[in-house]
């Protein structure tokens, strides 16, 4: 067998056991400093580009929700800010530097405050497990992989380099980071399940909440090509975790 050859599969053979060892996600490659400063900048860019609520009623709410969940987890709320976004789409989210925005279309579809927690919760679970810093540290990974692979590839003089190392770069995508998102995703489930309990909601509401945003959403594209698990896959875990609370 030729050098190169030997080369090429001998790193591959290393990618794969890399990849294999490294199954719980990648070690931390950005620090907290860093994903905090990225986060402060998204929310400035966020409040620069949406329109704050005028619903003081919607605002309210979330005020009082975000309140109790962070006084559960012995966070002071008042280092925290908390905003209701004027926009139809069905979302929320949290992010480092204590920032949490809630757009006004979700206030359609959820039924009353403990559903509100469950969503508020399941976003204050991806900071308190460090989900973006893994994220982000994941991406850092993936990219400075792919560039390696590309080099090597490049190196040995192999046709369709380019070509090879994309498709690659799609297969760490399915194959590793869009499963280990699905992964946090359940993994903020769980947090904000408990975090609500801790907070005196009714995590049981958790369960309506999805099937709720299940109908407000309609059709979805196959699991496996998804961050976030499916309604019903989510529905099921959430009811596993109920009964451990």
């Amino acid at each position: 067998m030729c050098q190169t050859c030997l080369s090429r599969r001998s790193f591959l053979t290393l990618a794969g056991a890399g990849a294999v060892a490294g199954c719980d996600g990648p070690p931390d490659l950005v620090s907290d400093e860093e994903v905090e400063a990225m986060g402060l900048r998204a929310w400035q860019d966020i409040r620069e580009t949406t329109e704050t609520s005028g619903n003081r009623d919607y605002q309210a709410a979330l005020d009082q929700v975000a309140s109790r969940l962070l006084l559960a987890q012995q966070v002071d709320p008042a280092q925290w800010e908390v905003v209701v976004f004027a926009s139809p789409q069905i979302n929320a989210f949290a992010l480092p530097g204590g920032k949490i925005g809630v757009y006004e279309g979700m206030f359609d579809v959820f039924a009353n405050e403990d559903q509100l927690a469950a969503i508020v919760g399941h976003e204050i679970g991806h900071l308190g497990a460090e989900h973006a810093q893994k994220r982000m540290s994941a991406q850092v990974a993936k990219n400075a992989g792919i560039r390696i692979l590309s080099w090597v590839l490049n190196m040995g003089d192999v046709q369709y380099a380019a070509e090879i190392a994309a498709a690659l770069g799609l297969g760490v995508e399915v194959g590793l980071l869009l499963p280990y998102s699905r992964d946090q995703e359940l993994e903020a489930d769980r947090l904000g399940l408990k975090t609500m309990d801790l907070a005196q909601y009714d995590p049981r509401e958790a369960v309506d909440l999805w099937r709720r945003m299940q109908a407000a959403q309609g059709n979805r594209g196959p699991e496996f090509l998804a961050t976030h698990p499916t309604p019903d896959n989510r529905i099921a875990q959430i009811e596993q975790i109920l009964e451990t609370l």
